[in-house]
């Protein structure tokens, strides 16, 4: 009997959430193959078969917290996979849809059902399963893009954009089940309220934000940019950058290089404090905060201050790409020292962003909107967009956060000044 435990998580990092078991007690394993996925704060951590067998047993359920070391199954190297001789026992009445655990909800049990409806074990995310059922898609007819196949939300969503065919509807059940009488000041579709445990990447982001506002002079500046410029030179050359060098040429990079160049002009706003020392870094590892399924997470671009924009835009479709994924590795995710968030892609047009620390400072971006502004005597109507630094007031003065968003402001309202820098 081999003993699958929860291997090394990475530095300072003592336990995990098991997110999701892609193999069942009875299921026949080879080595090497993935039985279960661990979240942690950071990175989600995929726990390989040690050897070819059957998983006999799984010492614990989706939702656990578990401890490095800790065990997590068992192998069996001489035992056979349940059924495996006997095709005809799959296709038995009571296995043509399991029933729901206590670790998977009804609805992801319709979505699964379906899937065994259609032939086919549809490899899925749980959230990806939620959606399905809310949005009555099969996910028999959804392509998966996530490791090895499976399903993601985003499947579910482009599908849906594009009409996949609806989920087939279970069979109709020998007698319909008395109604239950609503809860009080319900109104009969449900229950008014569920209680989840948190992930161990939702309670650590909420302690980091936490910290960041405990441990820091938290202050906020803002200013606004005229697009119009960076607008006419991305709209002028991203057809080109696409078929020459295979990039979409976005905002982003154009804003990460005025960032970088706004730095090495402002250096404490790329520095750190630690105890009574100031730490300034002469590098510039430039912070991307991603949205995800999982939650928020912040991969960085090395050495961005070496890059230029379209080498830039690589890194950040690449490490975008890996974070949706589930496949950022520690080395993504540590050593930024600055970090843009953007929350203008979700439409929010000003915010208050929160410092990612020990970092001491944060540049937030917004949507672009249309407005009339003051030129020359005339008014007339621009691409505008506010943007705002979220400072430590204990190392940044008021002056050099303000002056760091004016330089920024320059760049970006003349692009062709960071571009021939």
């Amino acid at each position: 009997m081999i003993a699958i435990k929860v291997p090394p998580l990475g530095e300072s990092i003592v336990e995990a959430t098991i997110s999701r078991w892609l193999k069942r007690e009875g299921d026949a394993v080879t080595a090497g193959e993935t039985l279960v996925e661990l979240e942690t704060d950071k990175i989600t951590v995929e726990v390989p078969a040690l050897a070819a067998g059957v998983l006999t047993k799984r010492l614990k359920n989706e939702g656990d917290v578990v401890a490095v070391d800790e065990q997590l199954a068992e192998i069996d190297e001489t035992a056979v996979a349940a059924g495996a001789p006997a095709a005809s026992a799959a296709a038995a009445p009571s296995a043509s849809a399991p029933a729901p655990t206590a670790t998977q909800p009804a609805g992801e049990a319709t979505a699964a059902a379906a899937g065994a409806a259609s032939g086919t074990e549809v490899k899925s995310s749980p959230a990806a399963r939620r959606l399905a059922t809310e949005s009555g898609v099969d996910l028999a007819s959804v392509a998966g893009t996530g490791r090895g196949g499976v399903v993601s939300k985003p499947d579910v969503v482009q599908a849906a954009a594009q009409g996949a065919k609806p989920a087939a509807a279970p069979a109709p059940a020998a007698a319909p089940a008395p109604a239950r009488p609503a809860a009080a000041g319900g109104n009969g579709s449900g229950p008014r309220e569920t209680r989840e445990k948190m992930t161990t990447r939702r309670k650590r982001i909420a302690e980091n934000l936490l910290a960041s506002q405990q441990q820091t002079a938290h202050l906020t500046t803002f200013n606004e940019i005229d697009m119009t410029a960076v607008t006419q030179l991305r709209e002028r050359v991203r057809e080109r950058v696409e078929k020459e060098h295979g990039v979409r040429l976005s905002f982003m990079p154009f804003f990460v290089k005025a960032a970088v160049m706004a730095l090495q002009q402002y250096p404490t706003v790329n520095g750190k404090i630690e105890g009574d020392s100031i730490v300034l870094h002469h590098y510039v590892n430039m912070g991307i905060a991603v949205a995800s399924d999982a939650g928020l997470v912040v991969p960085n671009i090395k050495d961005a201050d070496r890059k230029g924009v379209l080498e830039i835009s690589r890194d950040i479709v690449a490490v975008a790409k890996r974070a949706r994924d589930g496949k950022l590795t520690m080395d993504d995710l540590t050593g930024g020292t600055f970090t843009i968030t953007n929350g203008g892609v979700f439409g929010s047009l000003v915010s208050t962003p929160i410092i990612n620390y020990p970092q001491v400072g944060i540049l937030g971006l917004h949507k672009v909107q249309d407005r009339p502004v003051a030129i020359d005597g005339r008014v007339e109507i621009r691409p505008m967009m506010y943007i705002a630094l979220s400072y430590d007031h204990r190392l940044i003065d008021g002056q050099q956060a303000v002056l760091f968003l004016v330089r920024i402001k320059e760049l970006m309202e003349d692009p062709a000044a960071m571009l021939i820098a």
